[in-house]
């Protein structure tokens, strides 16, 4: 199967959605999985991974009831509140068990006002707890907290990590050296896998060419691997720097020329292989039309 490893779905309102500000006025109306699995199948993509866009266990349940109705959605990255306490959050982890769909939890670290907040005891203690459920956690971050990622991932090697967006690098303005460096380190830890999406919202929306993001992905294929490389879109939030197929292309047309089991592995192997997934008969059998129809 073809996964794309990234894509959000909400709701549209102000309030909960605040960090959609004019310049992304495009992104202010609501995004489902219908208008997804539209996209996904002229690209030739067979299904997607759910991610929060909200720390909220309403959200987490929501795209899991999503999930249920729609066969393009393979698998939902929710939230929990990792500092709880453990009795607390292995209660909340347990009362999903019985739902196949939730592959994994994310926090929007990039947001927490403390740099350090991963290497928090109450954090690193929640982030062991998922490795309990199997569950591996989304690290989103920006370059200045790659040094403290590459500590907490280093101190839980019995977690598996995904990072979300290759850590955001500033590519609008060229800047490599303090990123690379920090991706060769937290690449070095084998528990941790890497999404090559998000990088056209780090480049100027309006400017961006292949060529201008390449050497980024130079440096992820260098450090991860293709092993351990997942191709993503972000999708909607793409959308304020190029369509979807244009999004995808990206990384489609840069591992063109790689050998196909290595083109495999990237566009799905490897998310069926970090987040387990367990195949649906109407995407593997490459029936499409059960994920294109309906509404929400």
């Amino acid at each position: 199967m073809r996964i794309d490893a990234h894509q959000h779905f909400w709701h549209y309102n102000a309030a909960e959605y605040g960090w959609i500000d004019e310049s992304m006025a495009a992104l202010r109306r609501d995004f489902l999985p219908a208008e997804s699995a539209r996209e996904m199948s002229a690209a030739g993509f067979d299904g997607c991974i759910a991610v929060q866009a909200r720390q909220s266990d309403e959200e987490t349940r929501w795209l899991l009831e999503l999930a249920s109705r729609h066969a393009s959605i393979a698998g939902v990255v929710g939230w929990v509140d990792l500092q709880q306490g453990a009795d607390r959050l292995r209660h909340r982890l347990a009362s999903y068990a019985d739902d196949r769909k939730l592959v994994g939890i994310r926090h929007i670290v990039q947001a927490e006002s403390d740099n350090r907040f991963l290497l928090r005891p109450q954090v690193l203690e929640g982030l062991s707890i998922l490795a309990e459920f199997a569950l591996p956690f989304d690290l989103l971050i920006y370059p200045r907290h790659l040094d403290v990622a590459v500590e907490c991932v280093g101190r839980l090697p019995n977690v598996r990590f995904v990072l979300d967006h290759l850590a955001k690098p500033n590519i609008r303005d060229g800047e490599m050296t303090v990123w690379q460096r920090g991706i060769r380190a937290l690449a070095a830890h084998k528990n941790v896998f890497a999404k090559l999406s998000g990088l056209i919202t780090e480049a100027d929306w309006h400017t961006w060419t292949p060529h201008s993001i390449r050497r980024y992905l130079d440096v992820a294929f260098e450090a991860f691997g293709w092993q351990r490389l997942l191709i993503g879109s972000d999708w909607p939030v793409c959308l304020v720097a190029g369509d979807y197929l244009r999004t995808v292309h990206l990384v489609l047309d840069y591992i063109s020329a790689r050998p196909l089991h290595e083109q495999a592995a990237v566009t799905g192997g490897n998310a069926e292989r970090f987040w387990r997934l367990k195949r649906d008969p109407h995407l593997a059998s490459g029936d499409r039309a059960a994920a294109v129809g309906g509404g929400v």
